[in-house]
């Protein structure tokens, strides 16, 4: 029994960790779905004032989407590369197709939240009714009596501040709004799946690697990439120490510490700026004699043990 609880612990860990891109989508989706739900609970409140009522029903559910898609491109690490690719080589060997496939990628990760946001607040359409009550045409209503002042009125509605005589005009209204704005959420959700659609097909379409070596590549770069933060924290840790026992004569470490600076004894202590450089930046899929390089640090590392000097000055920094 055992055994068997054991392996499938490892099928779920393995399956989770190839699913990771997804799974961490759809977290940020249930969160943002979560958000959007409490602020409607507690925080949204129509002004029920004409001009007002339109401004405060798109901040709704426009000014929260911007952020998201701000904050998703901030925590993205494609933009950071991009950003150090354009300040280190000038984006000179960034190809106009590589370009558009890492904004692409950036836009497509930071566009989950807002876009998810937008369809929940247009299927719930609170803020659409708040946005549009005084938009609606009186005499498109049965009976409802004439005022020269209609606008007015119709802003109230949402508050249901308003002459009781009008009040039964309201579940029209609302039913009417919510119609309209439920319509635009489903039709937001079928233009955004049809597009991820396309785009999917185009990146299959298009990658010069089979489903298989691809799905390697995106394990290859997970594991480096954890595997680099470990080791760079420990780099830093035996880094500072040794500055400080320069500097004092001795260093407070503890036995943990005093194990793995020994362990570590003659590692690495400084690293140039140039090198620095040579790992850093945008990188898509590249081959050498046939031999994949999966990121910028792997093809370093394999012109470093190949004592390939001028392919690390001319290509490291291309």
């Amino acid at each position: 029994m055992a055994a068997l609880i054991s392996e499938n612990f490892k099928f779920a860990a393995l399956f989770f960790k190839s699913k990771d891109v997804m799974i961490f989508n759809g977290l940020i989706a249930l969160g943002t779905v979560a958000s959007q739900t409490a602020y409607n609970i507690f925080a949204f409140e129509c002004p029920c004032s004409t001009q007002r009522n339109y401004l405060y029903g798109l901040a709704a559910i426009g000014v929260p989407a911007l952020a998201f898609f701000l904050i998703g491109v901030m925590l993205n690490r494609n933009t950071w590369d991009l950003v150090s690719e354009c300040r280190i080589r000038k984006c000179r060997k960034l190809s106009g197709a590589a370009a558009f496939a890492l904004l692409g990628s950036i836009v497509g990760r930071a566009a989950v939240a807002p876009v998810t946001w937008s369809v929940i607040s247009l299927l719930r359409g609170e803020a659409y009714v708040c946005a549009l009550s005084e938009f609606v045409d009186p005499q498109s209503l049965e009976n409802f009596p004439s005022t020269t002042q209609s606008s007015v009125i119709m802003a109230q509605f949402p508050c249901k501040d308003v002459p009781a005589e009008l009040l039964h005009f309201w579940k029209y209204i609302e039913r009417r709004l919510k119609y309209e704005s439920q319509l635009l959420g489903w039709m937001l959700v079928a233009i955004v799946s049809f597009a991820v659609f396309l785009v999917m097909c185009g990146k299959r379409c298009c990658s010069p690697l089979g489903y298989q070596q691809e799905a390697y590549w995106t394990t290859y770069r997970a594991s480096e990439h954890a595997l680099f933060q470990r080791t760079a924290e420990v780099h830093a840790k035996l880094h500072a120490a040794e500055s400080i026992r320069t500097f004092f004569g001795f260093v407070a470490l503890e036995d943990q510490e005093k194990g793995l600076l020994t362990a570590c004894q003659g590692s690495k202590h400084a690293i140039s700026s140039l090198e620095w450089n040579q790992i850093t930046g945008v990188y898509l899929y590249r081959e050498n004699e046939g031999t994949p390089l999966y990121s910028r640090l792997n093809k370093w590392a394999k012109y470093t043990i190949g004592n390939n000097t001028e392919a690390i000055e001319m290509e490291m920094l291309g």
